[in-house]
């Protein structure tokens, strides 16, 4: 028997697998964690920055949002480019540029300067989180897929336990000391950890299973076996141009903005939303904004090893989305009330982010080859606008109205509208396949 052969034992597998999770997904998590803290960190400036510079409610909702727009921008070329110059080069120039733009967002002064700084950091970030989605399709076949997003991913959450409270603490703490503001502080000592982290990528990441050393060369066969193993998916596309004429793409793109409206919504007005129930205390709101976080933590890797299990997505993705958009009608009526504010909140933070997890397991089970970058691009590109329309949203509703409850409702139909087309995309699929057979 070959040692491939013998590698195909089902214990030997996992054990070739528990060594790549420990080489990968470490780094990848705490690039992400950052990745995702620099995005959300301005909702806890916020509250200090927008007293000493004069911002309106709606300037902060554009201003939040308009990362987005550099995102999309610049998406799809950075990861077309990416199967061409290495998963390593791409995410050591993105973490070194978007630490660098973090931490150069201590000099904004006024609005203008502020748009430009969120619309440059969305440039420089712009391809992360697809790149990786791509990177993992590398290295983990249909099986394991929605496990290792989830692993990855599950560092948004992280990021958000783990920033609520720092971003409060020096917020609150660093408040004068130099000649800067606290808020200053916080965008310098949560941005230049993003330049270290891009320096260790370049020095450590592989970039596909040929070129990691630490395995064997049967492992690699094994790896690639598994990678090509797509579970009895009857369409996988392998061309980008087919890629931009397939309306599966588009459909997945909408359910995806659908999604990333009210998780991005959430994301830059959570502090302001508790605060609105009472609680002034900067540390205070710091430790109430990481409990949602850690429910969304637990329930993204549940859903997707549930997912991944069970081999089923569509509503492993949907139903949650559906059981947000319940729980975001109800939170307007809980409004003066602390606990149940936060207890809603928290539980639709988990449900969106179940949602997002297992989401990101369709595309890889559709899209193979290396526009499977470019495809997953084009569909975080048209999606991820959600994040520039969400927070905008519940600027200009607060800004008009005095209070955030009607963007609360947008939000809930954005959830269940994503719910909707997640379960109407097996039409869609049959349809396709019916077109190509």
């Amino acid at each position: 028997m070959s040692t491939i052969q013998t590698l195909r034992g089902g214990d030997a597998v996992s054990a070739l697998y528990s060594r790549i999770n420990r080489r990968l997904l470490p780094l990848l998590i705490a690039c992400y964690m950052f990745a995702y803290l620099d995005r959300v960190n301005v909702g806890f400036a916020k509250i200090q920055m927008q007293s000493d510079l004069g911002f309106s409610d709606a300037a902060y909702g554009v201003g939040a949002g308009i990362f987005f727009i550099g995102y999309v921008l610049f998406e799809i070329p950075s990861n077309l480019m990416l199967p061409k110059i290495g998963a390593r080069l791409t995410f050591s120039r993105i973490l070194v540029l978007w630490g660098i733009t973090s931490a150069c967002m201590l000099f904004v002064r006024n609005v203008p300067a502020f748009y430009a700084m969120r619309f440059l950091l969305g440039v420089f970030e712009a391809g992360f989180a697809p790149g990786m989605i791509y990177y993992l399709s590398c290295w983990y076949g249909p099986k394991r897929m929605a496990r290792a997003i989830a692993l990855v991913f599950v560092a948004g959450p992280l990021g958000g336990v783990v920033g609520g409270p720092l971003s409060a603490w020096l917020i609150s703490s660093l408040a004068g000391v130099g000649g800067l503001a606290g808020w200053q502080w916080m965008f310098l000592v949560e941005g230049l950890p993003c330049i270290a982290l891009g320096a260790l990528v370049w020095r450590v990441l592989a970039n596909r299973p040929g070129d990691a050393r630490w395995l064997t060369q049967d492992e690699r066969r094994l790896v690639e076996a598994e990678v090509g193993g797509h579970g009895g998916a009857s369409h996988r596309i392998e061309s980008f141009r087919e890629i931009a004429k397939n309306p599966r793409i588009y459909l997945l793109a909408i359910a995806y903005f659908c999604i990333i409206f009210p998780i991005y919504a959430i994301s830059f007005w959570l502090p302001t939303l508790i605060k609105e129930q009472g609680v002034n205390d900067t540390m205070h709101l710091g430790w109430y904004a990481a409990i949602p976080y850690i429910a969304a933590a637990i329930a993204m890797y549940a859903a997707a090893r549930r997912s991944d299990r069970v081999g089923e997505r569509r509503y492993h993705s949907a139903l949650p989305a559906l059981a947000a958009a319940a729980l975001l009608v109800m939170t307007p009526h809980a409004s003066g009330n602390l606990v149940v504010t936060l207890t809603l909140l928290t539980l639709v933070t988990a449900c969106m982010w179940m949602a997002y997890t297992v989401f990101w397991a369709i595309p890889s089970e559709t899209i193979s080859g290396p526009a499977a970058a470019g495809g997953i691009a084009l569909i975080n590109t048209i999606g991820l606008s959600g994040g520039f329309w969400g927070p905008a949203v519940i600027g200009w509703v607060k800004s008009a109205t005095g209070s955030t409850n009607g963007g609360l409702v947008v939000m809930a139909g954005m959830a269940a509208l994503s719910c909707v087309l997640i379960l109407t995309n097996k039409r869609t699929v049959a349809a396709a396949n019916a077109r190509t057979a």
